[in-house]
C-alpha cells in the first residue's frame, strides 16, 4: 500500500457493522482503514495487534470465471496492513505481521505470519562446491551467476571475496524487518505454513507445503509460480521461475527463468538463467546457465556447470572417506554426460565434451575443449576435437537462445551464447599445442599416447590437431571479415589502418564467468577496484559485468589480431591484401569442411539402422514411409538446410571480401 494514505479510526456505526458480520477485536481504536471502507466485506475476522484495512470494492474473478466478492472473510488478522480490493478468505491458523499490498487474493491458507526479524533469506550462506563451506557464498536478492563465480573460485582474492560479502550483509540489514510482505496482484492460495517471505508482485503460489525464510522476486513482467507439495527452506527465487510438483529446496539461490519441479530435490546450490531440474537431486552445486537435468536417478553434487545436459544416471563422487566431502569438480560450459556416467572428483571437464561411461581417476581436459571422453575396459579414452564436427552441438548452441525464457526487462546474469570465442578458440590454441607436444615427446608415431590418466589414439591425437586447427582458421576468418565488412580500401595502408585493434583491451587470457566471456586482465581490475574502495556497491558491480557484456566484440578484435599475427607470423601493420585473401582461402575451406563433417554427421540419423522400430507392422517400405512421415526425409531437414544454406552463405561472404582485397592497388 501507498504509505501516504491517511488512515482514520472506525466509526461506531462501521464497528457495529463489523460486530454484525461476527468479527471481533479486543480494542478496536487499534483498527485503522481508509475512507471509503465499507465494514460489510468482513465476515467473520478476529482483529489483534495493529490493523490497516483499505477499501474493498471490486471483486475477484478466477480463471474458471467464478467471480468473488473483494474482502476478508473467516480469518485472523494480527499486525497486519491491508491493502484495496484485497480478497483474503479461509484462513486455517492466522496471519500475522505482514504487510498485504492492492489486489492481493489470499485463499485457504494455513498459517502466513512473520516471526522476529527476517532478511528473508538474503544474506544465506550456501555451501556450494564444497559442502564443508570453503566456497561459501552469502546469496542475495540480484546474485547473479558472474558474482557468483568470483565469489567462490577467487578465493585467492580474499580482499575483494570480504569486500563483496560485507556490501551483501549491508544489503540483507537494510532489508531485516519485522514484517513480510505480499506485494500487489499476488495470489497466494491453498498453501500450508509460509514463515518469514517477502513476496514480490505478481507473485502466484498455489499448494505450496512449507515456505520459510525466503524471498520470491517476482515482476509483473514474469511472475513467479510455486506450486503444489512444494517445501523451501532459506531460499531466493528469481523473476520468471517455476517451482512446483513437490520440489525440495534448502539453501539455494534460484535465478531467473528456471523450472525445477516433478520431486526435485536440491541443497546448498546456486541456479542460474535458464537451468531445469526434474526428477534428480542437486548437492552443493554451481549451477551456471542452461544446467539441465531430467532424470530421477541423476545426482549432481559439488560441481560447476554451464550449458550442460546430466543424461540419466550421471553421478559424481566429492570424497574419500578421509578428510570429508572436499572435493569439486569443474565441468566447462557445453559438457554433456551420456547416461549411467560417472566422475571421479577432483576433476575438470573441457568445455564442450561429452563424457561417457564411468571414469574412477581424476584427470583434467581443460586444455582439450570439444573432446569425448569414453570409458573402454575401465580406461578413459580421449577423442580430442571430434565434438567440433558434431551436429548436436551445433544444435545446442543454436537453441540456448532460443530457450531463453527470461522476460523481465532486467536480467540479472550476462549471457554469452557464442560457440566459438576467445575463450573456446584459445583453448583449441592450447590443445593443438599440447598434442603436438605430446607426440614429439614419445619421439614416433605410437598406437596411443598416455595424458592426465587418460590415454589418446594415434589416429585421435592427428585428427585432433587437424579440427583444431580448422575451428582456429574458421574464428580467426570470422573475426577479420567481421572487421573489413562494408569497408572499401584503396591502398594497404588503409587496410593495415583498418585491420589495428581501436582498443588494448582484450588481449591476453579469457575466462568465461558462467556464462559471461571476457578478459581476465578485465577481471583482476574489477577485482583490484572493489579492494580499493572504487567499486564500493553491488549495484555497482552489476554494472561492471554488464559492461564487460556489452564491450565483448570490441576486445574480441583486440584478442583476434593477436592470434592472426602469431598464425600469420607478422604484424598486422605489415599485412597487404594477398595476405588478407591467403587467410579468407583458409577460412572458407575450414568453413566448408566443418560443415561438409556436420552434413555427414547429421546423415547417420536417416541411416537404415536409425529407421529400427518404426513400421512396426510392415515391409522395408513401409518402415522408409514411416519414418519419414515421422522424421522427415534428410534433405528436407532443418538442420541439414542450415548447413547448405549455410557453406553458399559463408562461401559468397569470403568471395566478395577476396574482390574487394583485389581492388586494393
Amino acid at each position: 500500500m501507498c504509505p501516504a494514505r491517511k488512515f482514520r479510526n472506525l466509526s461506531e456505526t462501521e464497528i457495529k457493522t463489523l460486530v454484525a458480520g461476527n468479527c471481533r477485536c479486543e480494542d478496536w481504536k487499534k483498527v485503522k482503514v481508509l475512507e471509503g471502507f465499507d465494514p460489510s466485506r468482513c465476515n467473520n475476522v478476529t482483529f489483534s495487534g495493529d490493523i490497516r484495512l483499505g477499501i474493498f470494492t471490486a471483486s475477484y474473478t478466477d480463471k474458471s470465471g467464478v467471480s468473488i466478492k473483494c474482502g476478508i472473510s473467516n480469518t485472523h488478522l494480527h499486525n497486519c496492513s491491508v491493502g484495496s480490493n484485497v480478497l483474503i478468505t479461509n484462513t486455517g491458523d492466522y496471519i500475522a505481521n505482514y504487510v498485504i499490498e492492492d489486489e492481493v487474493v489470499i485463499k485457504n491458507c494455513g498459517k502466513i505470519y512473520t516471526e522476529g526479524k527476517s532478511s528473508f533469506g538474503n544474506g544465506t550462506e550456501v555451501a556450494v562446491l564444497n559442502e564443508t563451506g570453503g566456497r561459501a557464498v552469502k546469496m542475495w536478492d540480484r546474485l547473479s551467476a558472474q558474482e557468483a563465480y568470483i565469489i567462490a573460485l577467487y578465493r585467492h582474492r580474499n580482499r575483494a571475496i570480504g569486500a563483496i560479502e560485507r556490501m551483501v550483509d549491508e544489503y540483507s540489514a537494510s532489508l531485516t524487518s519485522e514484517r513480510g510482505l505480499i506485494s500487489r496482484n499476488s495470489r497466494i492460495m491453498n498453501c500450508r505454513n509460509i514463515r518469514n517471505v517477502r513476496f514480490g508482485p505478481h507473485t502466484y503460489a498455489e499448494g505450496s507445503m512449507s515456505l520459510n525464510e525466503g524471498s520470491v522476486n517476482s515482476c509483473p513482467e514474469d511472475p513467479v509460480f510455486i506450486g503444489p507439495g512444494v517445501i523451501m527452506e532459506h531460499f531466493i527465487v528469481c523473476s520468471g521461475s517455476i517451482i512446483t510438483e513437490s520440489t525440495l529446496i534448502d539453501k539455494c539461490f534460484i535465478g531467473q527463468g528456471c523450472v525445477l519441479g516433478k520431486h526435485y530435490s536440491a541443497e546448498n546450490s546456486l541456479f542460474f538463467a535458464n537451468c531445469a531440474g526434474f526428477h534428480g537431486e542437486a548437492c552443493s552445486i554451481f549451477a551456471g546457465p542452461y544446467t539441465v537435468t531430467h532424470h530421477k536417478s541423476t545426482l549432481l553434487i559439488a560441481g560447476i556447470f554451464s550449458f550442460m545436459n546430466a543424461g540419466s544416471g550421471s553421478n559424481q563422487s566429492n570424497h574419500m572417506y578421509k578428510l570429508g566431502p572436499i572435493h569439486q569438480g569443474i565441468m566447462e560450459r557445453g559438457s554433456k554426460t551420456t547416461s549411467d556416467s560417472y566422475l571421479l572428483w577432483p576433476a575438470r571437464i573441457g568445455p564442450f565434451t561429452l563424457v561417457m561411461g564411468r571414469h574412477y581417476k581424476n584427470m583434467d581436459t581443460s586444455s582439450l575443449p570439444f573432446s569425448y571422453l569414453i570409458e573402454s575396459n575401465d580406461e578413459s579414452i580421449l577423442a580430442p576435437g571430434v565434438n567440433l564436427r558434431s551436429v548436436g552441438t551445433i544444435r545446442d548452441a543454436q537453441k540456448w537462445p532460443k530457450r531463453d525464457r527470461r522476460k523481465d526487462p532486467q536480467k540479472i546474469d550476462q549471457v554469452n551464447f557464442n560457440l566459438l570465442s576467445p575463450y573456446t578458440i584459445r583453448k583449441m590454441f592450447e590443445g593443438r599445442n599440447l598434442l603436438m607436444r605430446i607426440k614429439s615427446v614419445a619421439g614416433s608415431v605410437s598406437a596411443s599416447y598416455a595424458y592426465n590418466n587418460m590415454i589418446i589414439k594415434g589416429p585421435s591425437l592427428e585428427r585432433g590437431i587437424q579440427l583444431y586447427q580448422t575451428g582456429i582458421n574458421k574464428f580467426l576468418g570470422n573475426s577479420l571479415i567481421k572487421r573489413l565488412e562494408k569497408t572499401e580500401f584503396k591502398t594497404n595502408r588503409e587496410l593495415q589502418k583498418r585491420l589495428a585493434p581501436d582498443m588494448s583491451h582484450g588481449n591476453g587470457e579469457w575466462v568465461d564467468l558462467a556464462g559471461l566471456i571476457a578478459p581476465q586482465r578485465v577481471i583482476d581490475r574489477l577485482l583490484d577496484d572493489i579492494e580499493s574502495e572504487k567499486i564500493n556497491s553491488l549495484q555497482k558491480i552489476e554494472e561492471e559485468f554488464r559492461n564487460m557484456h556489452r564491450s565483448y566484440y570490441d576486445w574480441e578484435w583486440t584478442w583476434s589480431c593477436e592470434r592472426i599475427e602469431e598464425e600469420a607470423g607478422k604484424p598486422v601493420d605489415k599485412f597487404t591484401a594477398p595476405d588478407v585473401i591467403g587467410m579468407v582461402e583458409k577460412w572458407k575451406k575450414s568453413v566448408t569442411d566443418l560443415d561438409k563433417m556436420l552434413y555427414e554427421d547429421a546423415r547417420k540419423e536417416f541411416t537404415l539402422s536409425s529407421m529400427t522400430g518404426f513400421g512396426i507392422d510392415g515391409g522395408e517400405e513401409i518402415k522408409k514411409r514411416d519414418f519419414e512421415q515421422v522424421r522427415g526425409d534428410f534433405e528436407s531437414n532443418t538442420v541439414v538446410a542450415a548447413i547448405q544454406d549455410h557453406i553458399r552463405k559463408k562461401t559468397a561472404l569470403g568471395d566478395e571480401l577476396i574482390e574487394r582485397m583485389k581492388k586494393i592497388g
